[in-house]
């Protein structure tokens, strides 16, 4: 009896967007207009990328970068959430599958000391240059055109299930906790035993509820949650069945 644990990162684990918080080392703590305003929809990945060359350019290094993404807040109830998983380890695989990326994923996790809580962590690889500067790459290349270009979620999760049912191991449940729309494809194919855990307020919730009302519901049960608690009291239930 084993459970699977996905998460997202941004608005799930951490209460904001890590790809937004880096902003605060820049200049007067701000982007200049024309940047801003360059992002394409789908095309997220290829704007951060303008994003880090610009505060490379600015003089910003990675121990400053490291120091300010160390601040930001965990979600409410998160820190208790992931000590308990941390001591069921046995019960629970966790991964993370997020539209982040690896440094900054790395960073906040050490910090926290959470890093082993995750079995593993799907998101977008990044790296300091040799000139300082810091990359990323998109995570994978995928058909799904309900995705941004760089990320399928559904695509990973499948992966990773296939790949675990080769090593003979396979899950009771799937429960999978998110927030934005990016979390859907995801959703979508989860089976009717699963769990789907969307965050109150968020798009992954609304945008959930609008299919409930369409031909196509998910299959699976869904849990909304507020804080990180919330799913704790779920898994604490799941664990005493």
């Amino acid at each position: 009896m084993k459970f699977l644990l996905v998460f997202d990162f941004d608005h799930t684990i951490i209460d904001e967007n890590s790809d937004t918080w880096i902003v605060k080392c820049a200049p007067e703590r701000k982007l200049p207009n024309g940047l801003r305003n360059s992002y394409q929809p789908g095309h997220w990945t290829e704007y951060m990328g303008r994003v880090f060359v610009y505060l490379g350019d600015n003089g910003v290094k990675e121990d400053e970068m490291k120091r300010t993404m160390t601040t930001i807040p965990f979600t409410a109830g998160m820190i208790d959430l992931l000590g308990f998983i941390g001591e069921n380890k046995e019960l629970f695989d966790c991964i993370i599958v997020s539209d982040s990326n690896t440094v900054f994923i790395d960073w906040i996790l050490k910090a926290a000391d959470f890093h082993r809580v995750f079995d593993e962590v799907f998101t977008n690889p990044a790296a300091f240059s040799s000139t300082g500067y810091l990359t990323v790459q998109h995570f994978h290349a995928h058909h799904c055109a309900k995705c941004p270009k760089n990320l399928c979620k559904r695509k990973v999760l499948k992966e990773f299930l296939d790949k675990q049912l080769e090593r003979g191991v396979s899950y009771t449940q799937i429960v999978y906790i998110g927030d934005g729309g990016n979390d859907l494809c995801p959703v979508m194919f989860l089976k009717k035993n699963d769990i789907a855990m969307p965050r109150q307020g968020y798009t992954l919730e609304k945008k959930i509820s609008q299919l409930a009302q369409s031909v196509s519901p998910v299959q699976c049960s869904v849990l909304v949650w507020s804080s990180a608690i919330d799913i704790m009291s779920y898994l604490k239930l799941l664990i005493k069945e």
